[in-house]
């Protein structure tokens, strides 16, 4: 003798919108994921690819040749490769910060000197990334900055945390002098409250 089963309750509205929740939940969280992978693998193919370059412009300009003006800097633009040698940090520096430049490398502030030349010169960049590093700096480390034609070295005078509106720090300098700065604190989620600021001369 067979017994007669009880059909199955129909799901509710609050069960099948729970269940459509998780589903989009799991599904944005691949594609955040899926986004972040692309950010860092085209962030480091374009560093590499940056780097060659710099290092062919190096060597074409160690031959003797015809000097031909300096064509204008544009946004995007390889301005040289910045590298803290004791924190094995090494990164090249695009004309500009805008959030594409941010993400492919660090940028330098357009209102200040190029980096190597008189006056106060500033460099952005991600606390999660490229300036990570940035959270072992101590004083008197050795800063590098390599051009095409020049290398230039500076010295940190001092490093320290700032509201994120303090525009001092970018305030103009009688000598050559670095600005760095980066998001902190470096291990915060979500936008970062302060600034992170390394301050170094020309040597």
């Amino acid at each position: 003798m067979k017994l007669a089963t009880e059909p199955k309750p129909a799901p509710t509205h609050l069960q099948r919108f729970l269940r459509w929740s998780q589903r989009l939940l799991f599904i944005t969280g691949i594609l955040a994921l899926g986004y972040v992978g692309f950010a860092l693998l085209d962030a480091r193919l374009y560093q590499a690819s940056a780097k060659r370059s710099l290092e062919s412009q190096i060597q074409v300009e160690k031959e003797p040749h015809e000097i031909q003006p300096k064509p204008a800097i544009k946004p995007g633009d390889v301005l040289g490769r910045l590298d803290i040698p004791r924190l094995d940090l090494s990164v090249v520096v695009l004309q500009g910060t805008s959030s594409r430049m941010l993400r492919r490398g660090t940028g330098h502030i357009e209102s200040t000197p190029l980096p190597g030349e008189a006056g106060n010169s500033g460099i952005a960049g991600h606390r999660d990334t490229f300036f990570r590093g940035l959270k072992d700096i101590r004083k008197n480390d050795e800063i590098q900055f390599q051009t095409s034609t020049e290398l230039f070295r500076f010295v940190v005078d001092w490093a320290k945390v700032v509201a994120p509106d303090d525009r001092s720090v970018l305030d103009p300098s009688t000598g050559s002098s670095l600005t760095l700065v980066t998001c902190y604190p470096f291990y915060f989620v979500g936008p970062a409250p302060n600034r992170f600021v390394v301050r170094a001369h020309r040597n």
